[in-house]
């Protein structure tokens, strides 16, 4: 019998951090590693979130603990990357995850507006990784970034996250060369459009939108929280010492179709 503790997929007494981790793809990620035997340090804004959070991971077997901190206050990441340093050890896994999008053209965007995505997105990024390096294990940390499909592709009301997540992918990249001498591996997942998240229902106004959406895919189908997860145990097992500066799309080849594409289905032009 194939068990998560005969392969490659077992972390049991590993340390995995993940800002951004309260809800979403983050949190599908967290809870794949809990039902894994991870220990999780979970960082998010809202305190409330960060309890509820937690609650599920510990009801999954996973040992975890929560730390309310917003990725746009260094000191604030610092200080919950600390705590966690002293309570789990050095971190074998890092997830940063934090983000924000809304819908609007340029032209219609005010550059308060802009710059609270790029805060968000990449500033906070930055951020977590920077405060994180002293507390990861070396050598044999996992870095994973958690990007977007506008990264990727130019996608109509979407300026301000195609510039702040092709920014991260570029980070990764970077981060990837600097912290390889330490035996780091920093990678990015670019989840494509996930039904069972708040990100697809945000950006599809209507039935009719989330339909064209799913239809603009190639696979024919949204993806699943789950599938995100699967492709963050990848990158953090032993399968993918060898990867690093990787970005890796995990959309059902909506990238090979197009931004337009993705823009036209949520917009309707």
């Amino acid at each position: 019998m194939t068990t998560a503790q005969n392969t490659p997929f077992d972390f049991s007494g590993r340390h995995v951090f993940v800002a951004g981790g309260s809800s979403g793809i983050n949190l599908a990620i967290a809870d794949a590693f809990a039902r894994r035997g991870a220990r999780l340090s979970i960082a998010s804004r809202s305190a409330e979130r960060v309890e509820g959070a937690v609650r599920q991971l510990r009801g999954h077997g996973g040992d975890a603990k929560g730390y309310s901190a917003d990725v746009r206050d260094y000191d604030a990441v610092e200080g919950a990357l600390a705590q966690a340093h002293e309570r789990f050890g050095p971190v074998d896994v890092l997830v940063s995850g934090a983000a924000g999008n809304f819908v609007a053209p340029a032209l219609g965007m005010s550059s308060k507006g802009f710059r609270t995505v790029v805060d968000i997105d990449l500033i906070g990024g930055f951020n977590v990784l920077r405060a994180a390096h002293a507390f990861l294990r070396r050598p044999g940390a996992s870095v994973i970034n958690i990007s977007a499909p506008q990264a990727i592709n130019p996608t109509l009301y979407q300026a301000h996250v195609c510039a702040a997540k092709a920014g991260l992918d570029m980070l990764t990249r970077v981060l990837a060369i600097e912290w390889g001498s330490d035996g780091i591996r920093v990678n990015s997942i670019v989840p494509g459009p996930i039904g069972d998240t708040e990100g697809v229902r945000r950006l599809a106004p209507s039935p009719e939108a989330l339909a064209a959406m799913a239809q603009s895919i190639p696979l024919g189908r949204f993806g699943t929280t789950a599938e995100v997860a699967d492709m963050a145990m990848v990158l953090s097992s032993p399968m993918a010492s060898f990867v690093t500066g990787a970005v890796i799309p995990v959309d059902g080849g909506s990238s090979l179709a197009g931004g337009r594409n993705l823009g036209a289905a949520v917009t309707g032009h």
